[in-house]
C-alpha cells in the first residue's frame, strides 16, 4: 500500500522567543526527509499568502487582545484549510513552527485572554485535529533575551514585552504540557544545540517507528 494512502503526521514546535526552535526544526525536517518521508514545513501565524499578511499585522500593529486572538485563529483556519489539512490527507508529514499551544501561551498566559473564549475558538477552528507530537523548547526568559540580543534581529511587539510577560508565557506552556503529556514533550533548551538535536531526533524518530 502506498504511504500516500495513510494520513500524514502533524508535528509542532513551540517555545518562547529565543528558545532555538528554528535550528531544531531544520534538523527534524532533515531527519524525516532522509527517511524518505515527504514533509511540508510551515509556520504560524502565516503559512499562506493571507496568513503572512495577517502575520505582519499581528507582529507589528497594536490591537485589542480579543482582536489579536481572533486574528490568530483566522490565520490558523486559513492555514488548516489551504495547507495543513490537504497535506495530511495526502500522506505528507507537516512540521509547523507554532500552532494553537502558542495562542494559549501568549494570549491566555501572557496577555490574560479568558480561557473560556480560547476554548471556544479552538473547538470551532480545529475541533477534531491536534498535533500528533508537540515539542516545547523550555528556556528561561533571561537566557532567551540574551540569545535574541546576540542575534541582533529587530524585535517584534511580542519580543519587546517585559520579562514578566515572557515568564507567564513560559509558565502557560508548561501548564499546557502538563495537561497533555501524551502529546507534548518538554525539551530543555538551555543545553548545547547538538545535545538538543540528538534528543529531538530520538523523539521524532520514535514517531516514525510508531
Amino acid at each position: 500500500m502506498s504511504p500516500t494512502q495513510f494520513r500524514g503526521r502533524f508535528i509542532t514546535f513551540e517555545g518562547i522567543d529565543g528558545a532555538g526552535k528554528s535550528t531544531q526544526i531544520a534538523a527534524a525536517v532533515a531527519l524525516l526527509e532522509a527517511r524518505g518521508i515527504a514533509v511540508v514545513q510551515t509556520r504560524e501565524p502565516g503559512g499562506t499568502p493571507l496568513g503572512e499578511r495577517l502575520r505582519e499585522l499581528l507582529l507589528h500593529e497594536p490591537m485589542h487582545l480579543e482582536t489579536e486572538a481572533m486574528l490568530m485563529f483566522a490565520a490558523r483556519r486559513e492555514h488548516l484549510a489551504a495547507k495543513i489539512e490537504p497535506a495530511l490527507a495526502r500522506g505528507r508529514w507537516v512540521v509547523c513552527d507554532r500552532f494553537t499551544d502558542a495562542t494559549y501561551a501568549y494570549q491566555v498566559g501572557g496577555r490574560g485572554l479568558d480561557r473560556d473564549k480560547f476554548d471556544v475558538l479552538e473547538a470551532w477552528v480545529h475541533p477534531n485535529l491536534q498535533p500528533d507530537l508537540t515539542l516545547v523548547f523550555d528556556l528561561s526568559p533571561e537566557l532567551a533575551a540574551a540569545r535574541m540580543q546576540a542575534a541582533g534581529n529587530a524585535p517584534d511587539r511580542f519580543e519587546r514585552e517585559q520579562r514578566a510577560f515572557h515568564e507567564r508565557v513560559r509558565a502557560a506552556y508548561l501548564e499546557r504540557a502538563g495537561r497533555a503529556p501524551q502529546r507534548i514533550r518538554v525539551i530543555d533548551a538551555g543545553r548545547e544545540p547538538a545535545v538538543i538535536r540528538a534528543e529531538v531526533e530520538a523523539i521524532v524518530g520514535g514517531l516514525c517507528a510508531a
